[in-house]
């Protein structure tokens, strides 16, 4: 706790250092790029006739599971993208809604949050 002028007391809330905050953003990236990397490389295609009974339904949700898979780290990819033009704007780390300060270690464990865990939990 800090206390500010006249007096009054508050929690301050360290913001992350750029280049560290930078590190977690590539590190983050090359984890999101490697992922989609080895889904779509691991894509295969086999004819009907070439498979067993009752493998084409397994086929069929192994490939929707990997299409809902893709359009996560897709959509992973994009807040990345977001979380790195806050960076370079000098916002990272400040909540996309409130301006409020997000808490290292949220960032830490999360580098793609946008908002505050208070926000967060409004949102439901």
């Amino acid at each position: 706790m800090t206390q500010g002028p006249g007096g009054y007391r508050f929690w301050r809330v360290e913001r992350m250092d750029p280049e560290q905050a930078a590190q977690l953003l590539a590190r983050e990236r090359g984890r999101i790029e490697l992922a989609l990397e080895r889904l779509r490389g691991g894509e295969r295609e086999e004819t009907p006739d070439l498979q067993e009974p009752g493998e084409a339904g397994s086929g069929l949700y192994q490939s929707e599971l990997d299409e809902g898979l893709e359009e996560d780290l897709v959509r992973q990819l994009h807040a990345l993208e977001r979380a790195e033009e806050r960076l370079q704007a000098g916002t990272y780390g400040l909540s996309v809604e409130s301006g409020d300060r997000i808490d290292e270690a949220r960032l830490r464990a999360l580098p793609l949050a946008e908002r505050t865990v208070e926000e967060e939990r409004r949102l439901g």
